[in-house]
């Protein structure tokens, strides 16, 4: 086998597979968005972002379905989904709930790949109540100075938690290993990523 071979057989790939979350993902926002959403904006807008929702993850959907995946290990990497030993019940759970990106997930896993727990639980408990307080103050006027506040405990946030999804996929995917990243599209991994790792992008690029 040439150099040149061998080294392709050893890279490092992540397939990036940014998302959109669904209802069922929000959890105990869920009912929270429906009813703001409602509201500002009434039922028809409500049902036509429920309808892009869908046509976006049947888009995914296929595209995860053609993709022509290597020989060896599947590692799958989840927005949301903690680094906690129950991975798999999680996504088990979610699926049955209704979310598409979790039977997605299952339906990779009945084919061998292998779930990863993706982010720190602590950062995420932090996003929780970050986002329980702003749900509480939406009904009354802020400061401008409070709304800066937010954005910028929001923005540093979710930094955080694309630093510590980029290392925990540096720290577990191997050489000639092959990761798919399910990711919001509001994340930014890619630039905390190590060089050695080759990003593919099927969706949007």
């Amino acid at each position: 086998m040439s150099k040149e071979t061998t080294s392709e057989v050893l890279t490092r790939t992540l397939i990036y597979i940014p998302i959109i979350h669904s209802q069922v993902e929000m959890g105990a926002f869920s009912e929270s968005v429906r009813k703001a959403t409602l509201q500002k904006l009434g039922r028809q807008a409500w049902n036509r972002k429920v309808r892009l929702i869908d046509k976006m993850w049947e888009a995914i959907e296929r595209t995860v379905d053609g993709l022509k995946l290597p020989n060896g290990k599947i590692l799958l990497y989840q927005d949301g989904l903690p680094v906690c030993g129950r991975e798999a019940e999680i996504v088990a759970d979610l699926a049955r709930a209704g979310s598409r990106n979790h039977r997605l997930l299952l339906r990779l896993m009945e084919k061998g790949a292998t779930i990863m727990g993706t982010e720190s639980s602590s950062l995420l408990i932090e996003e929780y109540e970050l986002n329980k307080q702003a749900f509480a103050q939406s009904r009354n006027p802020k400061s401008p100075r409070m709304e800066a506040r937010q954005k910028a405990l929001g923005e540093s946030l979710l930094k955080k938690r694309d630093q510590f999804i980029a290392d925990r996929i540096h720290r577990t995917l191997r050489a000639g290993e092959t990761g798919i990243l399910f990711l919001g599209m509001l994340h930014s991994v890619k630039e905390w990523l190590p060089k050695n790792i080759r990003v593919i992008y099927p969706i949007y690029h």
